[in-house]
């Protein structure tokens, strides 16, 4: 599991994410919009909707919010004209960050995420400088508990996933994007609590971090997890989960 996905899912168990509920919620509800105003307002029809609309519900969004943000998509209401923009740099001991947000201001939003990445000991980066490093793929995380690695495995490759891996209490299952919503959807079938479910940038090597270093990583993440502007961030550090548990506490 990447160092990213392993930080998200500790704040998860620890209950961070349903203090920050209307923080996510904000968030869905650009995703949702973004994707109704590129691809149309039929989930079944638009992948990137379908995904987002299937995290909302996760996330216990009110249906009438999703309605809503599809409609501001597809131009039936009045909303802010939000724009993609993607931020690239590095953090504290060279780690590769990738900051993607939603924004209807974008001198604002690089001025904030500049300024978090200049806090917390790194720097913002030209375009290209990290996203070589970086591949797109879904990925969905499985509570392990009564599962067997040969019974996910089978699933999962059935279903088009690349790859599983087990680690510790969970199954990571690893797909092209374009086989996500197939994969997500026979583990729903089976009735498998997923942990965690999205479409993200996986590294393709890490960056090893202990004591201050770690620290201040963790702080950088936790500043970019906190802008209103950011959908996702992504990033190679390695911090043991141990490490990661002590900061958060």
């Amino acid at each position: 599991m990447s160092g990213h996905n392993k930080w998200s899912t500790i704040k998860h168990k620890k209950g961070a994410a349903d203090a920050k509920r209307g923080k996510i919620f904000s968030r869905l509800i650009k995703e949702i919009t973004i994707a109704a105003r590129m691809g149309g307002g039929d989930p079944d029809g638009n992948p990137r909707l379908r995904t987002a609309v299937n995290a909302a519900r996760a996330a216990n969004m009110p249906k009438d919010n999703v309605e809503r943000a599809i409609k501001r998509g597809t131009g039936e209401i009045a909303g802010a004209a939000y724009e993609e923009v993607i931020y690239e740099g590095y953090g504290p001991g060279g780690v590769a960050v990738m900051v993607e947000a939603l924004t209807d201001n974008k001198n604002r939003t690089v001025a904030d995420i500049r300024h978090i990445f200049d806090k917390h000991s790194g720097n913002l980066g030209e375009s290209g400088c990290v996203a070589w490093m970086f591949q797109k793929r879904g990925v969905i995380e499985l509570a392990g508990e009564g599962l067997t690695e040969d019974d996910v495995m089978e699933l999962a490759l059935e279903a088009g996933a690349q790859d599983i891996k087990a680690e510790g209490d969970t199954f990571e299952i690893t797909a092209d994007p374009a086989d996500f919503d197939a994969v997500r959807s026979a583990v729903e079938a089976k009735g498998w609590k997923i942990e965690l479910a999205e479409i993200t940038m996986i590294p393709q090597n890490t960056v090893k971090l202990e004591g201050k270093k770690a620290e201040q990583m963790l702080k950088m993440m936790d500043a970019l997890d906190d802008n209103e502007d950011l959908q996702k961030v992504s990033a190679n550090f390695d911090i043991s989960e141990e490490e990661m548990m002590r900061v958060s506490a």
